[in-house]
């Protein structure tokens, strides 16, 4: 005779502590579950829209600075260390963490032009507008002892930009000429020229650390590598680029930030044509900055906005802005990629995170799971209209909206007039020109 028991194991449904959830069973049988796909759209619209329920990106501001800001340095080891230089000349190091001022000293008369920090962190390399390179020390001084550089060096031309090497101890200057400098002499390794009057920006690859890239006053991205006598490639714009920015991940891809409110991003063996065009902003493109990742870029802008961008995509996937916000001037993606900080005309540094939605603070493993489950269903369903709308739409300022209206005006009548004028043309006299070959006149090498 058989006896058929129900067995039952305390350990699949009892709890070790009452402050454990309780366990539920789940039959993962498809038959049991004929609508589950309706359901998984409505928790992927309802995260979609919980989504833009919870974006506050605006985490805090930082103010101390009497002058704009003008230029960031990143601190390369420790993630709560920045610094900023100002119009006035004035240097200010923060505690991120504290959000406050750790140290502020007057650096240069001028503006502060470029700020960076030494590949191991322990100096800080300043550049401004009186012709002199300073190296600071990266530790505030004891109690009692004055600021005081470590290290002036005095320079023949004026300069406007710096980058440190990122795995030995030179770093290159640019102005009217690009220096190579070793941290050891107060003489330039190596000067480069290009029949430029003035560079105005300049970085060094993150990965291929020979090779930096600067951007003239003639329209001009050049390439240069420490190791040659000479330049090595030079493309030029229809209009000025502002800032040049490596992809810490791609080593052979950059992007800058142009006059002509765009963004290009480019392939360094193929200069021909930008690999993508990044558009959206209202005015001037000061500043660019990727995301250690390399997945994503932050720009700044004149039209008092910071974007980011996807960094093959055209169009931003995010707008930031305040009220108080005037003219953005410089922007950087913190090392940790959660937080973006911004500098502005009105003196005042502000930190935004990355992800405009995500929750700050300890995070336990239960909601971690619930986010990861809520990104992959947002990432599933896409491309279904209603949730594109909803994850699409951005509430953006007055003049911006109107200055796109504008844009959009143009463009169109430009569309409309080279249709007319190729209609009416003889065929293959108005050629098709791609939207990537309007903005590079030529290539030199």
């Amino acid at each position: 005779m058989k006896v058929k028991m129900i067995s039952r194991n305390p350990d699949n449904y009892v709890r070790e502590t009452k402050l454990q959830q309780h366990k539920m069973p789940r039959n993962y049988d498809p038959s049991l579950h004929p609508l589950e796909g309706p359901r998984e759209y409505v928790r992927a619209l309802n995260a979609t829209k919980l989504d833009r329920v919870f974006a506050k990106p605006f985490v805090c501001n930082l103010s101390g600075h009497r002058d704009g800001v003008s230029c960031f340095g990143k601190h390369p080891k420790l993630l709560s260390t920045l610094a900023t230089g100002a119009y006035d000349g004035e240097v200010r190091i923060w505690d991120l963490a504290n959000r406050v001022s750790a140290r502020s000293f007057v650096a240069h008369n001028g503006f502060v032009r470029g700020i960076a920090y030494a590949k191991d962190g322990e100096r800080i390399f300043t550049v401004g507008d009186d012709k002199t390179i300073k190296v600071w020390n990266s530790q505030a001084p004891e109690v009692g002892e004055e600021e005081e550089p470590v290290n002036t060096i005095l320079s023949r031309y004026g300069m406007h930009g710096i980058s440190h090497n990122r795995k030995d101890n030179s770093f290159a200057t640019c102005g009217e000429v690009c220096a190579i400098w070793d941290e050891q002499h107060n003489d330039p390794l190596k000067t480069l020229k290009w029949g430029v009057d003035t560079l105005h920006t300049i970085s060094y690859n993150p990965v291929e650390t020979n090779v930096l890239a600067c951007c003239a006053s003639d329209r001009s991205i050049i390439l240069y590598d420490q190791r040659e006598a000479q330049p090595l490639r030079k493309v030029v714009l229809t209009m000025k680029s502002n800032k040049l920015a490596w992809n810490p991940m791609e080593a052979f891809n950059f992007t800058v930030a142009n006059e002509d409110c765009n963004l290009y991003t480019f392939d360094t063996r193929k200069l021909q044509t930008p690999l993508k065009v990044h558009f959206d902003h209202v005015s001037a493109v000061t500043d660019v900055d990727y995301a250690p990742t390399g997945k994503e870029f932050v720009s700044a802008s004149y039209d008092k906005t910071i974007r980011i961008y996807h960094a093959h995509q055209s169009h931003s996937r995010d707008i930031y802005h305040t009220k108080r916000m005037q003219h953005v001037v410089c922007c950087a993606w913190s090392l940790d990629n959660r937080y973006i900080f911004s500098g502005s005309d009105e003196m005042n540094v502000r930190m935004w995170k990355s992800n405009a939605s995500e929750k700050l603070g300890i995070i336990r493993p239960r909601e971690r799971t619930n986010f990861n489950y809520q990104e992959a269903l947002k990432e599933k369903y896409a491309a279904h209209p209603q949730i594109k709308r909803i994850a699409r739409h951005r509430q953006v300022p007055r003049h911006v909206l109107n200055a796109q209206r504008k844009m959009r005006a143009g463009k169109e009548k430009d569309q409309v007039k080279e249709a007319n004028v190729r209609k009416h043309s003889k065929p293959g006299k108005v050629p098709y020109v791609s939207e990537k070959k309007k903005h590079v006149l030529k290539e030199e090498v």
